[in-house]
């Protein structure tokens, strides 16, 4: 009698446990498209730039257009929706709060294991918040800007809209940053 109440409690504390799992389950799917969305109307309009007036134009989108799409995610979807990293660009607006920080160093873990930053990512539930935060991967594009030899017009043009800006140095395949996206349950 005792072995079958104590299962019962077992099965039953599993099975509140899972409970709240399914709300989770249901936002992430969400999360990753708002991701995807905003990884699909930034990268054209990042390459367009870097053909019709290379790295300089393209720097000038990531400057102007990229918070302009973030913004614009945000107010559509009700998701905040921002990009981040260990090492920002633009101090402003891609601070991480502690827990995007430590998410950001499991993607590093993740990354120098061996998995491929475009398939990182992660979601929880957090003080009343679905967080989710996707992986972006230094691409051979990025490296024009976010490399480790960059030109002087480039410098000079990173110094004009980003002058406290720590994210260089980056090799092809580091995760540079991600993605976070939060919304209230």
């Amino acid at each position: 009698m005792h072995r079958f109440i104590a299962l019962s409690l077992i099965i039953a504390s599993g099975t509140g446990a899972s409970a709240s799992e399914p709300e989770n389950v249901s936002l992430e799917p969400e999360a990753q498209q708002l991701a995807q969305q905003f990884v699909g109307e930034l990268k054209p309009q990042l390459k367009k730039a870097m053909t019709e007036g290379g790295a300089t134009q393209a720097i000038e989108v990531c400057a102007h257009v990229a918070p302009r799409i973030a913004d614009a995610l945000t107010a559509e979807s009700g998701w905040l929706t921002k990009r981040v990293s260990l090492k920002s660009r633009n101090a402003s607006r891609a601070q991480p709060d502690k827990w995007e920080q430590a998410v950001l160093q499991q993607f590093d873990k993740r990354q120098a294991a061996g998995e491929a930053a475009a398939d990182i990512h992660y979601g929880e539930t957090v003080s009343g918040q679905y967080r989710y935060m996707q992986a972006q991967g230094v691409e051979a594009i990025c490296l024009t800007c976010h490399g480790q030899n960059l030109s002087d017009p480039v410098r000079t043009t990173l110094e004009k809209y980003y002058p406290d800006d720590w994210a260089t140095g980056y090799s092809l395949g580091q995760v540079r940053g991600a993605i976070s996206l939060s919304k209230s349950l």
